[in-house]
């Protein structure tokens, strides 16, 4: 499974992809709000061996990348949290460089067009730090709408943090 826009390549994550992966999702400040932050390559490849292989499958974890047809650079990647049948939890992360020129939105923007309009998936939500102002926005600019706060409802990085999760419906994005 692939998808293409007029600037990106998104496709399943590949071993190979290990060291570029590992060059963002690295850097601690930008990805504060991650709850992976991996320390070496290797821990990139164990991640990428403990994905789901096969897309659209209920309770699943499928790692797409997101590639700049260009330059052919890894430049961020996306999850795709399979829920059940009809739902799908989304997350995001793009090299610190890359960000506020509009790649993340145009991924996902493929993302969602093929969830909905393809799978006909019924809802995606998006699980955020609501400190993450960047990562509401995008949601935000996406359509998505806050259905729930929730107070330090999960442990990351060794402290108690809160959870905001914003949503989306089929109809929504039509």
């Amino acid at each position: 499974m692939q998808l293409a826009t007029e600037r990106l390549i998104i496709r399943p994550i590949l071993l190979d992809d290990a060291a570029a992966v590992f060059k963002y999702r690295c850097d601690k400040e930008t990805n504060q709000y991650q709850g992976w932050i991996p320390e070496t390559v290797d821990d990139v490849v164990t991640f990428i061996g403990k994905v789901a292989k096969q897309f659209n499958v209920p309770e699943t974890w499928f790692q797409m990348v997101i590639v700049e047809r260009e330059s052919k650079n890894i430049i961020g990647d996306i999850g795709i949290h399979f829920l059940d049948d009809d739902q799908v939890e989304i997350g995001c992360t793009l090299d610190v460089n890359k960000q506020a020129k509009g790649y993340a939105t145009e991924a996902l923007r493929a993302a969602f067009n093929h969830l909905f309009k393809e799978l006909g998936k019924h809802r995606i939500t998006a699980s955020i730090d609501p400190a993450n102002t960047k990562s509401i926005a995008l949601v935000q600019r996406l359509g998505f709408r806050k259905e729930a706060h929730f107070v330090e409802s999960l442990w990351m990085n060794g402290v108690w943090v809160d959870d905001v999760v914003f949503a989306i419906l089929k109809r929504e994005w039509a």
